[in-house]
Order: C-alpha cells, then sequence, then structure tokens
C-alpha cells in the first residue's frame, strides 16, 4: 500500500535526509587510495550516531553494517571490510539510510578515488544525469513509466546499460515501502505520481551488460561481465511543483 504522507512527515523526512546527505558527504570525502572500506563505515556510524539518529542499514535483515560500498564491479550491497582497501583508479558507490524520529531517508553516490579513467568518469556523470531526467516526471499526473523510460533512454543514449534486478522505492516510516520505482519502462504507463508520495529514486547504470549476480556473501551485487557500474540516489517527495530533494545539505 502506498502511503501518502502529511506535510509534517515531509518535513520529518527531510530532517532525517539532511543527515544522510551529510554524512554521504563526509563517506565521500575519505574515498582515497589505502583507505579500507571498514573505515569509511566505522566513520559513517559515528557520525549518524553523534545526531542522535539510526543507521537504516544496520542490522536491516541481518546486513552488518551502517553503509553499503561498493567498488567497481560491484553495483550495490558491497559490505564494508578492513581486508577491502581502495585503490588509485577506482570507482566507490556508497549507498547510507538514516532513521531520525521514525522516519528514514536514503541516498547514494559513486566517487572516484584519485586517477580515474574518462570512461569511468563518464559513467559517473551519466548515472547523475539519469537521476535528474528521471524526476523531472515525478509530479503529479505523470507516471512511473515515464520517470523509468527517461532514466533508461539516457542510459542507452549515452552506451550504458540499466540494471533491471533491483529499483527504486518508497521511503517513510519503513526503509522500503510501496512503490517499486524501476529504472526502465514504457512512458505512459505504470502508477500516477501524487502530491506528497514520498520515493528513492536510484538509478543504477552499468558500463557493460545489464545483467547481475549476487555472490556468496548473500548480499554483494556485482556486474556478470565485470565491467563497472555506478548509483546515485536520493529521497523526494513529489509536491505541486518539481521534486523536492530530501536529502540534500
Amino acid at each position: 500500500m502506498i502511503t501518502i504522507k502529511t506535510d509534517h512527515e515531509i518535513s520529518k523526512m527531510r530532517d532525517a535526509g539532511k543527515i544522510a546527505a551529510e554524512v554521504l558527504q563526509l563517506g565521500g570525502s575519505l574515498v582515497k587510495p589505502g583507505v579500507s572500506t571498514k573505515e569509511i563505515d566505522d566513520q559513517i556510524y559515528k557520525f549518524i550516531k553523534k545526531h542522535n539518529a539510526v543507521p537504516s542499514f544496520l542490522n536491516y535483515y541481518g546486513y552488518p553494517a551502517s553503509a553499503c560500498i561498493s567498488i567497481n564491479d560491484e553495483v550495490i550491497h558491497g559490505i564494508p571490510s578492513g581486508k577491502r582497501v581502495i585503490a588509485d583508479g577506482d570507482i566507490v558507490s556508497i549507498d547510507v539510510g538514516v532513521l531520525l524520529n521514525g522516519y528514514h531517508a536514503d541516498t547514494a553516490r559513486t566517487f572516484g578515488a584519485g586517477n580515474i579513467s574518462e570512461e569511468a568518469k563518464k559513467l559517473i556523470e551519466v548515472t547523475k544525469e539519469c537521476f535528474w531526467k528521471g524526476i523531472a516526471f515525478a509530479v503529479p499526473g505523470k507516471r512511473l513509466g515515464d520517470l523509468g523510460h527517461a532514466i533508461e533512454s539516457h542510459a542507452h543514449a549515452n552506451g550504458f546499460s540499466v540494471v533491471e534486478d533491483f529499483v527504486g522505492h518508497g521511503v517513510g516510516t519503513h526503509l522500503h515501502e510501496d512503490p517499486d520505482v524501476p529504472n526502465y519502462g514504457r512512458a505512459g504507463k505504470g502508477l500516477r505520481f501524487e502530491k506528497n508520495m514520498t520515493i528513492a529514486v536510484e538509478p543504477m547504470i552499468n558500463q557493460g551488460v545489464p545483467d547481475v549476480l549476487q555472490l556468496k556473501d548473500g548480499w554483494t551485487v556485482v556486474t556478470k561481465d565485470g565491467k563497472l557500474s555506478a548509483h546515485y540516489e536520493n529521497t523526494i517527495a513529489v509536491t505541486d511543483g518539481e521534486p523536492l530533494i530530501l536529502t540534500s545539505l
């Protein structure tokens, strides 16, 4: 069931979203060659707790960390580890969730470590562009298919593919709510957006094929062909005008 939020609830989500945006910025600043993903996760945990909030991901269905940190061909859900050390040229996706006063916010970015390739830079930039292309349709009267089609079209136009096995989602008192928000679709099809819907829009864009595999750890998702993947996510609220980014500084 889709929950339409009140203005007061959206204000609470904005409070959570501001912390999420700040902690994601912190995580990104730590992405450097020689730094382990656990070091980044530890700092993310401390920051969230310092702000009297809770990491949404920690212990979520047994997930063992505060952030998902995925490197290169890892699409999502990479588990932080002291043994996983970032190298020069890596691209690192950090996905964080924050629970504050009963409401969640969810956001992600892909960061470059040191000197990354021009193709990697393009992938990261196009993934960001896909997000903005998509949310232009997150307005009352437009449909989920419009949003997904815009994301997919922009990715394909730039020679990249869209992960279809994982999608965006509603957000609120639960980290994952209805509706699913695919990064692909047919224009004019699907659920209509309504004012005060709150959703996480999160393009996951691959350099090569769209197919993915889950590793034996039960969490980490990688590209099937071993090529790069990038991720860009914000929690947004549908308004009478432009979408409101709830996970912004």
